[in-house]
This record gives structure tokens, sequence and C-alpha cells, in this order.
């Protein structure tokens, strides 16, 4: 069995005893899996925590308080070494469904079924968790209560579906070298952005797309910019405000970034700093310089990539320049 399927098994292995834990036992299965000083990286509020005992206190726990009956539905399953360290990860992207029966993060609860969409990413060593980034998309749950805390978004948001092709969650391993075609074309997109963000090109020709991206490719964002469908699409609702909105781009590098077979995952800590100039989510700029936390899943088909999850830590974001969504929501929504 190869190191990459046996840190499989264990991140199942986990995944299924956290199902079946509650509020009161999951510090036990977090203490089971994960090293005593394990390095967690949690969008905000959460943001980092050492140790399975904060990481219990600070997200779990309120997590199970908050929704009940709760099932991890995973479009991608995958693991691979980063080619920045060598390190072993496991990454599940899905949705957790979830009966939403009490407040979370002063979101009022609906009594009703929300969909918790995630991004989990666990690094593995001697059969522990030694570090975790856990992405999910808060603004989609408020969105899901009837809460948009934004303006009106560019592209559309939904639930969104996993990979077309069924094949995401990858229990065999699969062959390297579609790996490493993968690799080569995820690592020819960034240098391509990276390049854009160099020469402050931020009206570009789609050619520039065409090189790495299908004609066809689906973009699926976060709640409050919400997926694109097309490269013209991509570019007109969100690529174009995304780059004409922020200056001085500067790419900060992943702390994971890996492919196995026809997928690729990363995501950094930060991965973008920038300042905003205006327009950027339909907000004015405030030329306060900010960090974004992202989380990146591919599928490449052929020598194209054909579809990319994004989760952003838009709050995070927002709350750098003063704007603490979450808050502002609670006092609104829920001031008890």
């Amino acid at each position: 069995m190869t190191n990459e399927q046996q840190n499989k098994n264990l991140i199942l292995e986990y995944y299924q005893a956290l199902e079946q834990s509650s509020a009161e036992t999951v510090g036990d299965v977090l203490t089971q899996y994960m090293s005593n000083d394990c390095q967690w990286y949690g969008v905000h509020p959460f943001n980092e925590q050492k140790g399975p005992q904060a990481i219990n206190e600070v997200f779990w726990q309120p997590f199970m308080h908050a929704f009940k009956n709760i099932q991890r539905r995973q479009d991608v399953f995958m693991a691979g070494v980063s080619g920045n360290d060598g390190a072993n990860w496991v990454t599940s992207m899905g949705h957790f469904m979830v009966q939403f029966d009490k407040d979370w993060l002063g979101i009022p609860r609906s009594g009703r079924v929300a969909m918790v969409r995630y991004a989990d990413f666990n690094c593995i060593e001697n059969g522990k968790i030694v570090r975790a980034g856990f992405f999910c998309d808060i603004i989609s749950v408020m969105h899901q209560v009837g809460i948009n805390p934004l303006p009106q978004a560019t592209g559309h948001s939904f639930i969104y579906p996993g990979p077309r092709t069924h094949d995401g969650i990858q229990l065999d391993d699969k062959d390297p070298v579609e790996a490493e075609k993968t690799m080569a074309v995820l690592n020819q997109m960034i240098d391509d952005l990276s390049q854009l963000n160099q020469t402050g090109n931020d009206t570009y020709p789609p050619e520039i797309l065409e090189r790495t991206w299908a004609k066809d490719m689906v973009w699926y964002g976060p709640a409050g910019i919400g997926a694109t469908y097309t490269i013209p699409k991509f570019q007109e609702q969100h690529s174009y405000p995304f780059r004409q909105g922020l200056k001085d781009k500067v790419f900060n590098g992943h702390i994971c970034r890996y492919a196995e077979g026809n997928y690729a995952c990363f995501f950094g800590w930060p991965n973008l700093s920038s300042t905003p100039i205006g327009g950027f989510l339909g907000l004015p700029g405030g030329n306060i310089r900010a960090d974004m936390r992202v989380v990146d899943v591919y599928r490449r088909e052929g020598d194209k990539l054909m579809e990319n999850w994004v989760l952003i830590d838009i709050p995070y974001w927002l709350k750098q320049q003063g704007l603490d969504i979450l808050e502002r929501s609670r006092k609104i929504n829920n001031p008890s």
C-alpha cells in the first residue's frame, strides 16, 4: 500500500469518527487523530489555532452545537505530495449537509436543511494530522437564511455541483504521469497570472487564459462573487472586476500545492496581497492593503483546466479593512 493510500484511509477513518461524534465527544476524536501541536488554519473568525483542544473549542464544538445530523458529502477527495516542501497531504472538498437548529456565528437558525460548502486540507506525518487548512463559505450560509451582507454579485451563487465527470473521489492511487500533466498546466496558469500582476495588465485578452483554460471552463467562486461559465463570462463577471478593483497585487505562494490524476489543489496563508481601489464586490476602495486566504481545486481535461472550485475568506479580507460583516449581521439580525 502506498503512502498516499495509507493517508487516505486514515482521513476517511477520521471523517467517519467525526460524523459519529457529538459536541461532547468530538474533542476525543481530534485528540486521537491530531498531533498535540497540530497547526490549524481556519477562515475568520476561527483563524489560526494550535492543538486539538483549541481547535475543538473554537470551531468544532460551536459547529456541532449549531448544526445537527451532519453529513459530509464529498465531491473531491485526493492525496499527494506538496511540491514546495515535500509534505504529504489529503484534501476533501464538498458540502456538509446539516440541520440548522441553533444560531451560528450570530447567523439566526433556520430550522431547515443547510449546505455548508467546505474544503479541508490535512497534512500527515507518522500517522497523525500535524497541519490542517479548513475553509468554509460562511457567506453562503448567510444567503441560505435570507441574509446578504454584500452588494449584488457579478456571478451567480448556488449550491455548486461536483465534477462533471463524477470522478473526483479518488480512493485509489492514480498514474503519477497524469498528476505531472495537471501540475504543468496549473503552474503555467499561475505563472501567467503572476505576469499579469507584474505588468498591471488588468484588461488582458482572452488568449492569455486560453493557454491553460478550456473555452467552456467553469469557475465556482465563493458566495459574494458567484460562479461564472466560459472564458468571456469569467473575464466579465469575475476576473476584470477583481483585477481592476485591486492594485499592487502580489502572489505570496502556497502552504500546499499538489495534484493527483486530473485534479489539483492548493491553499495559501495568505495567497495574495493587494490594495482595493474600488469596484471589487461592489464596494468602495479604501487604500488599505489586505491579504486574501484562498483555496482552489481544479479538474484538468486533456491539456486544459476545465473546472475550478474556489473559496476565499472574504470575511477576513473585509475585516482587515474595517468591515466585520459577521458582527454587523449579528447586531442587525440577531441582537440578543
